[in-house]
């Protein structure tokens, strides 16, 4: 098995927009970084030639929100990518510049290796989050479940195998 994971944001501005700047012109370099990170396997891509991202795709009736999707052999290898990389910094850097989403905006799921999820998937995943919580098939780091839908109690904190 591997881990699918989707997550959305709103921007406040443009991706145009000079304000963006500061998360546009470093969105090539964490892409580049996630390739290179062990357990990384997929990410989506769309076919905008001078950003090396998915900025044009949207999840189906959700025209706004920007998405990120991407497969990782672990929860282990994706959770160091996020937390421990420069991703962190960067994401952090650019809090101002997307809105603070009341519903969730993160998912993590497990999928068969080989398997290479839709954005319709991703967004019924979501919207299984956003309506029963974590579950075993739709789940976040802080409540995750292992591969056979086992729940991982704070696993991100007490360094239980993720």
């Amino acid at each position: 098995m591997h881990l699918a994971q989707l997550n959305i944001a709103e921007s406040r501005f443009p991706m145009s927009d000079k304000r963006m700047d500061s998360f546009t012109l470093k969105i090539d370099a964490i892409n580049a970084l996630a390739d290179r990170a062990e357990g990384f396997v997929w990410r989506l891509k769309d076919n905008d030639p001078n950003i090396d991202g998915a900025l044009s795709l949207r999840l189906p009736e959700a025209d706004t929100a920007l998405v990120n999707m991407s497969v990782w052999k672990n929860l282990k290898s994706l959770y160091d990518f996020v937390y421990m990389t420069a991703h962190a910094k960067i994401m952090q850097a650019n809090q101002d510049n997307f809105h603070i989403l009341k519903a969730n905006h993160f998912v993590l799921w497990w999928i068969d290796v080989g398997h290479i999820p839709s954005l319709m998937e991703a967004k019924q995943r979501l919207d299984n989050i956003r309506k029963n919580g974590p579950t075993k098939t739709a789940f976040t780091f802080k409540t995750a479940f292992d591969m056979t839908g086992q729940p991982l109690t704070n696993a991100y904190k007490s360094g239980e195998t993720l």
